[in-house]
């Protein structure tokens, strides 16, 4: 579980992005923000994770806390293929396993800069869940995917997060719905 508790921050003394927010984001509820891009969402995802720290307020986590995450950025390992990106976090066959699920099985041997920016986000996306986690913060994720790959992917997280602790920050309302998730408007 993460819970903030009348968390306010910003990057600078006088400019303020986030003030007074409370919410709670528990095992098997997940959690969506939304909002217009510059509205805080990723801030709000990087204090979860403890990134950053609030200006005031008061942020709970457990201790020792195991969190994965997908950022903005894909931020792959560049000299490294794609099964040994996700093999970081899991045993090699569980790690082609994976991306084969995710429609990657062709580009196990391939390196990051050898793939489309949908392949990029699916490996991204694949890494993380491979990672033993107990809360998943997932940033933009599933940006630049189609329909269908999206519906896939989505499968994917609501198996690998049920029963854990799932914040989300999105454009896309569906993902939301598909995951189950309670929409929190930034």
């Amino acid at each position: 579980m993460i819970s903030f508790e009348n968390v306010t921050f910003g990057y600078a003394p006088r400019r303020t992005i986030i003030e007074n927010l409370s919410l709670t984001a528990a095992p098997g509820q997940p959690v969506c923000l939304w909002g217009p891009s510059g509205c805080g969402k990723t801030t709000v995802l990087r204090l979860a994770m403890g990134l950053e720290k609030p200006r005031s307020g008061k942020i709970v986590r457990p201790e020792g806390l195991q969190v994965s995450a997908v950022f903005q950025e894909d931020r792959l390992i560049r000299t490294k293929t794609v099964l040994e990106n996700v093999a970081l976090f899991c045993p090699e066959a569980a790690a082609a396993e994976m991306l084969r699920r995710l429609g990657l099985g062709e580009a196990l041997g391939q390196k990051p800069t050898a793939l489309s920016g949908g392949m990029r986000r699916r490996v991204a996306l694949v890494r993380a869940l491979a990672h033993p986690f107990e809360a998943l913060v997932l940033d933009e994720a599933l940006t630049g995917l189609d329909d269908d790959t999206k519906a896939i992917c989505l499968r994917a997280i609501g198996e690998a997060a049920a029963g854990k602790t799932l914040l989300l920050a999105t454009h896309d309302r569906a993902e939301a719905e598909a995951l189950g998730a309670a929409v929190v408007t930034l």
